[in-house]
C-alpha cells in the first residue's frame, strides 16, 4: 500500500568522511521497500518504520529538494538508496527519483545511487548527463543465482537483469559496478559465489566492487529473516542460532578466506575495490609550479 506524506526536511548531511559510498548528502524519497528482501536492516525497530510492507511517498520531496539544494553552499555527492530502493515499483508510479535526479543535474551536483534494480534505466540519460560532474551506481549483488535471488530478494528484479543494466549504463559512461552485500553465512558464502560475482561484475562493464563478507541481525530484522529461513531452507535457522545467538554482526563462513579470493579475484579482472569519488574540479587541478 502506498501512503502520501508530506516530508519537513529532505536532505540529510554526512557528518565527516564517508569511507564507502564518499557521500556528502543523502535522502530517502520513500519509506518501506516493495523488493522485500528477507535479509533487510531496514526492519529494525530503529529506523522506526512500523510496517516495512507499506511504503511511504514523500509527495513533496522535489519542492524541499529545489529548496535545499539552493541553500548549499558545499558541493558533494547526494546519495539514494541508503533506507529503500530508489526504483521499486512505487517509483514507477510516482517518478520521485526520476525527477530528483533532473533537479540535481540541473544543479550540477554529483550522485551515487544504490539499487537492485534494471529500472534505473529509465532515468539513463539523465544519469549521463549528471555524469559530466559526478554519477556513479552500485548494483547489489548478492547472488548471480537467480532462483536463489528469487527467494531470499523476492521482489527485485534478478540478478541478470541488474547486470545487463549494469552493462547499458557502463556503455553510457556512468560509473557503474557492484555492492556485494550483505553475504548470507551458509547460504551465499562459498568461493564459487564470491569468484561468479566479480566475474560477472567485470564481464558486464563494472569497474568497480565494494564488499561486505557477512550480514547484519537484529530484533525485528532477525524474526523477520529467521521465518523466512523456516519457510525456505528448513533447519537453517538453528545453525544461526548456534552459531550467532543474539549477535548483531555475524560474518560469513571463513569470511577472511573469502576476503582474500575476492580481492585476488578482483586484482586479476582489472576491479578496483573502492567506489569511485567525486573530485571538485578546483581540487582536481594541478598547482602550477612559479
Amino acid at each position: 500500500m502506498y501512503i502520501e506524506i508530506q516530508a519537513k526536511t529532505l536532505l540529510s548531511t554526512i557528518r565527516g568522511d564517508d569511507p564507502v559510498f564518499g557521500l556528502k548528502y543523502n535522502m530517502n524519497l520513500y519509506r518501506g521497500c516493495e523488493h522485500q528482501c528477507i535479509y533487510c536492516d531496514s526492519r529494525s525497530e530503529c529506523y522506526g518504520i512500523e510496517n516495512f510492507t507499506d511504503v511511504l511517498v514523500k509527495v513533496n520531496a522535489i519542492d524541499l529538494l529545489e529548496r535545499e539544494l539552493r541553500r548549499k553552499k558545499v558541493t558533494g555527492t547526494i546519495g539514494f538508496g541508503s533506507m529503500s530502493d530508489p526504483y521499486t515499483p512505487a517509483e514507477m508510479t510516482y517518478g520521485l527519483t526520476g525527477k530528483a535526479l533532473e533537479v540535481i543535474c540541473q544543479r550540477e551536483f554529483p550522485v551515487h545511487l544504490n539499487t537492485k534494480s534494471d529500472k534505473i534505466l529509465k532515468d539513463a540519460g539523465t544519469l549521463a548527463k549528471i555524469n559530466r560532474v559526478h554519477a556513479s551506481v552500485c548494483f547489489t549483488l548478492t547472488t548471480t543465482d537467480d532462483d536463489l535471488a528469487s527467494i531470499v530478494e523476492p521482489g527485485s528484479p534478478p540478478p541478470s537483469a541488474r547486470l545487463r543494466a549494469m552493462a547499458e549504463l557502463a556503455r553510457l559512461g556512468v560509473k557503474a559496478g557492484t555492492a556485494l552485500m550483505p553475504v548470507l553465512p551458509f547460504l551465499e558464502d562459498s568461493v564459487e559465489n564470491i569468484v561468479d560475482i566479480v566475474n560477472a561484475t567485470a564481464d558486464h562493464g563494472g569497474t568497480f566492487i565494494v564488499a561486505w563478507f557477512g550480514m547484519s541481525l537484529r530484533d525485528r530484522q532477525r524474526a523477520y529473516y529467521y521465518e523466512k529461513l523456516d519457510k525456505h531452507f528448513p533447519g537453517m535457522r538453528a545453525r544461526y542460532e548456534r552459531t550467532f545467538g543474539g549477535r548483531y554482526s555475524c560474518p560469513a563462513q571463513n569470511a577472511d578466506v573469502l576476503e582474500g579470493v575476492f580481492y585476488a579475484q578482483c586484482s586479476r579482472r582489472g576491479i578496483d575495490t573502492h567506489i569511485p569519488r567525486y573530485v571538485p574540479e578546483a581540487a582536481a587541478q594541478q598547482l602550477k609550479l612559479w
